[in-house]
Order: C-alpha cells, then sequence, then structure tokens
C-alpha cells in the first residue's frame, strides 16, 4: 500500500556516510519537518512531508503527532537469543568474585545454558525466542541475528536452527540464523576438538544447506573453546561449502582476529583484548568490527577499543550479544549509549554502528532511509536527535514500521 508517513520534527536517513572510519555528527543530513513515501514495503522518497503531500494529492497519509524524531530501525547483528533456562546463578557468583573457571568448574558457564537448551523441546524454544524479539522489537531493533551454539550435538543444533526458523515467521521482526555449533567442545563428545569440527563439517553443515537453515558460519576462538589453528582449518572447510564466516574473536586473548582476516570473514566480533596490531588488521580489511558492550557490562571487562578501531578506519557496528550468561540484559540501545560515553564516540557513530554497518556484518540491504530500503524505520517522542543517547536509553521509541507498516498491529 502507498502512503505518506510524517510529519517528522527531524528524520535521520543516515544516508550519504562512508561506512568505514571516523564519523561527525556534522556529516548527518537532517530532514526538517520530514516525510517518507513508501509503497509495497519499501521507501520511495524522503523529503519535506508538504512537498511529499502536494506532489501526491490522492495518497493517503499516516498522521504522526508533532514531536518525533524518525531513524531507520536498529540491526542487532548478534545475538544468542535461542536458549532454554537462565544463568542467574553465574551472575551472582561472578559479581561475588569468582573467576570463569571456577564458575565452570562449579556447573556453570555455557555448558550450564546447553543442558538447559538440551532439555527444553523446540516449541519451549520458539516461544521464548519470540518473546524476546518482540521486546527488541518494541525497542527499534527490526532485525535481529541469532545464533545456535547451545545445542552442541547433530539433533540439537537443528533444533535450535529449526526454532529460529520457525519463530521467524511468528514475529514482525527480521530474524537471521547463524550456525555457531563450534561454540565450544562438547563434554559428551568423545573425540578431540580436530574430530568434533570435522564432525560439523561432516554431518552438520550439509544438513543445514538442504534445509536452507543459515549460510553463515560462527565459531568461539579462545583458550577455553576452539584454538586458531583448529578454527583456521574449520572455517576454510565451511568457506569451502559457501557459508558465510563471523568469528567470535579476541574476547579474552588476541587470535582471533588474524584468523578472520585470513578466511576473509564477514565481521570479527568482540574484540575487547584486541591491540594495535589487531586494530590494523581490521582496519586494512573489509572485515566488519562488531563492538559487544553488554558482554564487557555482564562481565565488569573493558570495552573494545572502539574509538581506536574508528581512528584507524575500521568498520564498527554494535551488537547486543544478548545471550543467557555474559549479556542477560539485551537493552542495545543503553549499551550503545552508555560506551560511546566511555569511548567517545560522536551520535553519528553510534547511530551508524546500530544501522547500515551494523547492515554491512550480516551481508544486508538496510540501515538507511533512501529509495529502495526497506521501510524499517522507529521515531523516537523527541525533537532533537540527540536526545535520544542522552538519556542513555531510557528514551524509547513509541512508534515502530517493518515494511512501512505497524508490526504491533499487523
Amino acid at each position: 500500500m502507498k502512503k505518506i508517513i510524517g510529519p517528522f520534527t527531524q528524520i535521520l536517513p543516515l544516508t550519504g556516510l562512508p561506512l568505514k572510519g571516523a564519523l561527525k555528527d556534522e556529516q548527518l543530513h537532517l530532514i526538517a519537518n520530514g516525510g517518507v513515501l513508501v509503497d509495497n514495503g519499501l521507501i520511495v522518497e524522503t523529503g519535506d512531508f508538504n512537498e511529499l503531500r502536494k506532489a501526491n494529492p490522492s495518497t493517503p497519509t499516516e498522521e504522526i503527532q508533532t514531536g518525533h524524531v524518525l531513524l531507520p530501525g536498529f540491526i542487532d547483528c548478534h545475538t544468542h537469543i535461542c536458549f532454554g533456562g537462565n544463568r542467574a546463578k553465574d551472575y551472582a557468583m561472578r559479581i561475588a568474585g569468582k573467576t570463569y573457571l571456577e564458575i565452570a568448574k562449579a556447573g556453570g558457564g555455557i555448558w550450564d545454558t546447553v543442558t538447559q537448551t538440551r532439555a527444553a523441546d523446540e516449541a519451549t524454544l520458539v516461544n521464548s525466542l519470540v518473546q524476546r524479539a518482540n521486546r527488541h522489537l518494541a525497542e527499534g531493533v527490526t532485525t535481529i541475528e541469532v545464533k545456535s551454539g547451545y545445542g552442541l550435538s547433530l539433533e540439537e543444533e537443528l533444533k535450535q536452527l529449526r526454532a529460529i526458523k520457525t519463530a521467524s515467521v511468528q514475529t514482525k521482526a527480521k530474524l537471521i540464523a547463524t550456525c555457531l555449533a563450534a561454540h565450544m567442545v562438547p563434554k559428551d563428545f568423545t573425540g578431540s576438538q580436530e574430530e568434533y569440527l570435522q564432525h560439523i563439517v561432516d554431518d552438520l553443515l550439509p544438513v543445514i544447506k538442504q534445509e536452507k537453515l543459515t549460510n553463515r558460519v560462527d565459531i568461539f576462538i579462545e583458550q577455553s573453546a576452539i584454538n586458531v589453528e583448529n578454527a583456521l582449518i574449520y572455517l576454510k572447510k565451511a568457506k569451502q561449502m559457501g557459508f558465510d564466516i563471523t568469528v567470535h574473536a579476541d574476547q579474552f586473548t588476541t587470535g582471533g582476529c588474524a584468523v578472520a582476516v585470513a578466511v576473509g570473514a564477514v565481521s570479527a566480533d568482540h574484540l575487547e583484548a584486541s591491540g594495535e596490531h589487531e586494530i590494523e588488521l581490521l582496519a586494512d580489511s573489509n572485515i566488519v568490527a562488531v563492538t559487544l558492550p553488554g558482554a564487557s557490562m555482564g562481565l565488569g571487562m573493558p570495552y573494545a577499543p572502539a574509538r581506536n578501531l574508528l581512528n584507524a578506519g575500521a568498520c564498527l557496528a554494535i551488537a547486543s550479544d544478548w545471550n543467557p550468561g555474559s549479556a542477560p540484559m539485551g537493552d542495545l540501545l543503553m549499551q550503545a549509549a552508555v560506551m560511546s560515553a566511555s569511548e567517545k564516540l560522536s551520535a553519528a557513530e553510534v547511530f551508524a554502528g546500530l544501522t547500515f554497518r551494523a547492515a554491512s556484518a550480516l551481508k544486508i540491504e538496510g540501515g538507511i532511509l533512501a529509495p529502495g530500503m526497506p521501510a524499517d524505520m522507529q521515531a523516537y517522542p523527541c525533537a532533537d536527535y540527540r536526545e535520544i543517547l542522552y538519556y542513555q536509553g531510557k528514551l524509547k521509541p513509541n512508534k515502530i514500521w517493518i515494511g512501512g507498516n505497524d508490526p504491533m498491529t499487523q
């Protein structure tokens, strides 16, 4: 259906900005008293509201009350929101001073979530995933990447990925699945790390291809998970099978960025431990550097070097890492706003990292309000875009559109 939506006090289309490097707020294009012409789910034109109405006199208008700022919908390019149970016990132990290894030895950590996710049936995973996706959508996140990785067996990884596929038709949020079967070697696998990864290549990835569950593969490269040497071999095989690659890199120790560059990954995510060498590697590549401030908050760790990555010329995206262990909050805007104060990121850099630069990490179109782009948008009840980050996540959008329609009423 063709319609004009507006007027908005300000529209930030986020057009005309580079994909890589630092940004200043002065580079932002603002449309005052703006409107958006939408047709068949896509943006036809943005511009002055009155001019759009004059040029399209027979087109119906969706009237917006005065005092709203319009942005593209946020794109969360790294989450783990398909899981069973919770890890509140882990969090209590962490804030009491226990280490990651101590928590794992006490029965916590990733394996605890694996156990709880395996115990949940597919319908339960679908229902909980839809609830989390809808909460994200209500907070302006219109596209959400969702990883497996809490099954860690052929049957259980397929259960997770099938749950994501089913959930994608039960929520208006756009879900993009990623296979993270290489999250860690499961405790009940009797072979070596190399044998587990080969098992994924031989037995899991072909089924994923056949059922068209995802074209993305992720891996957790860390001393406690998958080592650099085995990760490189595994990712090369996955890429030969036609999968896009993303990497959990440099969360606690370095090494993951070099693997990401070597295999031509789409993104390298986490980066809390990245130093000058890793920053240079990412800046000299076309890999999207994905920072995850929610994990830093949840673990009490420093943020990834977002400012230095941008200054070096990298493409920086910001994602929530919403998961039951290290990042249970899942409030993407709040996390980005708080990190921006610590890392000294401009509003332009934050909004770019939550929209079109995050879209690049998923190899999708979107994240800008331009002709031909999906009309996935959000409006905030304020008169100045700077208020959105000023309130550090407490100001939420009160109007969301997916394809130009309100997903909450469809």
